[in-house]
């Protein structure tokens, strides 16, 4: 019986694999970004930074909130630009969706600023 050696193809194959397999091994977490701190900055205490990080992401739930308002929005201007071609709106109801969006925008925005300024 004769005995096959490997070839060299199937030796870097098994290298590649085997190199493949112990690069998380290799890893280090230098690379990492480090957190950043809160818009407010750290403060005093480990309370007051809990606090600041609390308003960065009441704010974040403001804009969430005004972003879905403007989808809102634009999907309902956009229903009644749909029906001005059927017949069933007319150009003088897209006009008045569209204002009362921006009015409804506008008042939405103003009232989270004040929210937000109240934390």
């Amino acid at each position: 019986m004769k005995t096959r050696f490997p070839s060299q193809r199937h030796l870097q194959r098994c290298a590649s694999t085997l190199g493949i397999a112990f690069v998380p091994v290799l890893s280090f977490a230098q690379g990492l970004p480090q957190m950043e701190d809160p818009s407010r900055g750290t403060g005093g205490g480990i309370m007051e930074t809990i606090r600041n990080y609390g308003y960065d992401i009441v704010l974040l739930v403001a804009l969430l909130v005004v972003a879905s308002m403007f989808v809102g929005v634009c999907y309902h201007a956009y229903g009644t630009y749909a029906e001005i071609h059927t017949g069933k709106k007319t150009w003088g109801q897209f006009g008045l969706t569209v204002a009362v969006g921006a009015v409804m925008l506008v008042i939405g925005i103003w009232l989270l600023t004040e929210a937000t300024g109240i934390l």
